[in-house]
């Protein structure tokens, strides 16, 4: 437990820090917005690029990532499903709802759970590489198509917004550049290395203050349909979706991946371990983030987000608990 708080404070006093801010107006009215591009189209990208372009995307394909890779896609369908038939969204949103539902808070939070519960970071790395390389682009072209409408219509124009979209879009830009410099296996100078990493650096803690900010009493940006619902019933209907996706992000991810990895593909201990707990970790700020980007109702992600990493408190330390701790 000792060591779940640890890695949760830091998550938590920088969101308090940045709803105090938020609170002051010290500043100003557009800070939300302001650092949310900030964090989008540049900080996010160089972190990306930076991690991308060190490591080996072929890591990745072993047993393990197979049962955590089952986990997230079923439960990122379960999402995206839900969200349409149960709260009828539409195909922008319910990517929203499927990136809440099943991606999960790899970096700034599963690296300091790996190194403290697990004693190693390195399945962590494969999740990252995994959610940036195969689950962000499905993400975010679902974002763009579900967004995109209003510039034209017909296929046409759907097919040429998908296939310009690696050139628009900075995260999927920068990271495809990091593969290609992965594996030309080209070594950047030290100093731009030094700044991509400066700059990276930055991503994660100014992503939990925009968070923060957004939780302030004023409303977080509605989506294109709120006008036509009662305002009580939008809210008791984003609560709903709220609750499914938290069940889905924090209970049956982990089950899945507990299904998969153990009775189907016999995991040693320590290996399930490792994909049962990353599979239990919360939402990713990063859904907030997509959605406020992209001109989209905010409060499902941002709630998700914060209602995730308290329950996941309960459920990261269940899993623990059942599977005993390991070392590496």
């Amino acid at each position: 437990m000792h060591a779940l708080l640890s890695a949760f404070a830091p998550i938590w006093t920088l969101t308090a820090i940045g709803y105090a801010v938020g609170r002051s107006g010290l500043l100003g009215e557009q800070a939300e917005a302001v650092l949310g591009r900030f964090v989008f189209h540049v900080a996010m990208p160089a972190a990306l690029f930076t991690m991308v372009s060190g490591a080996r995307p072929a890591a990745f394909a072993n047993s393990s990532m197979v049962a955590f890779a089952a986990g997230t896609a079923l439960v990122c369908g379960l999402g995206f499903v839900a969200a349409g038939r149960l709260f009828g969204r539409g195909t922008a949103d319910r990517a929203i709802g499927s990136m809440a539902s099943g991606y999960v808070n790899s970096a700034n939070l599963g690296i300091p759970v790996a190194v403290q519960v697990l004693g190693d970071a390195s399945f962590v790395a494969q999740i990252i590489l995994f959610q940036v390389l195969l689950v962000s682009p499905v993400i975010l072209t679902l974002l763009d198509t579900g967004t995109g409408t209003g510039a034209g219509s017909g296929k046409g124009v759907v097919v040429r917004r998908m296939l310009t979209m690696p050139v628009r879009n900075p995260i999927i830009m920068a990271s495809l550049l990091g593969v290609v410099v992965s594996a030309l296996g080209l070594r950047l100078p030290h100093a731009l290395a030094h700044s991509g990493d400066l700059l990276g650096a930055a991503a994660v803690p100014t992503a939990l203050i925009t968070l923060g900010l957004s939780l302030n009493s004023r409303p977080a940006t509605g989506g294109p349909t709120d006008h036509t619902e009662p305002a009580e019933s939008t809210v008791r209907t984003k609560r709903a979706e709220v609750i499914v996706t938290v069940a889905l992000k924090t209970l049956v991810q982990p089950l899945i991946a507990f299904v998969v990895g153990g009775p189907l593909l016999h995991l040693p201990d320590h290996q399930l371990m490792a994909v049962v707990l990353c599979s239990a970790l919360p939402t990713a700020q990063n859904a907030f983030i997509y959605a406020q980007q992209y001109g989209l109702d905010t409060r499902v992600a941002r709630n998700s987000v914060v209602a995730s990493t308290v329950v996941s408190m309960a459920t990261l330390s269940l899993a623990t608990w059942v599977l005993g701790t390991t070392g590496p």
